[in-house]
């Protein structure tokens, strides 16, 4: 599963996803095709790993996909009928902050009708806007 083992603290603040363009991880380094997120927003680990199940499935162990975000921020979450105060709550889920621009996944080593559906596929299970992109 995709997320962090080992956490310096077990409780981050939320924090922004910066609706401002990625710096890093908006050109492919690894492969040809990928999907580029069109807004700001957040990732569950979940997500990531049925997104990926996806691209898998459609390639049916061809080619080779990298995963570019990593879920490394716990999200708590307080159970129901549980009065204001008394702290923060438990730690519930892992989420990734994606930013505009940014390229989550990369494929290779498939055709280019075979990707373009597997990333139509894995865009169904992402919460973001998405664009296929493909090196050219």
């Amino acid at each position: 599963v995709l997320y962090s083992k080992h956490t310096r603290y077990h409780k981050y603040w939320k924090g922004i996803c910066s609706r401002g363009c990625e710096t890093g991880s908006t050109q492919f380094g690894f492969g040809r095709y990928g999907i580029r997120s069109c807004g700001a927003g957040r990732i569950s680990y979940r997500a990531i790993e049925a997104a990926r199940r996806a691209i898998s499935g459609q390639f049916r162990r061809n080619g080779k996909i990298w995963v570019r975000v990593f879920a490394d921020l716990p999200i708590t979450g307080k159970p129901t009928e549980v009065r204001m105060g008394k702290g923060k709550g438990n730690s519930t889920g892992w989420i990734a902050r994606a930013s505009t621009g940014q390229i989550p996944f990369e494929m290779d080593g498939v055709s280019l009708s075979d990707a373009r559906q597997a990333a139509a596929l894995a865009a169904h299970k992402l919460r973001l806007s998405t664009k296929f992109v493909h090196w050219s």
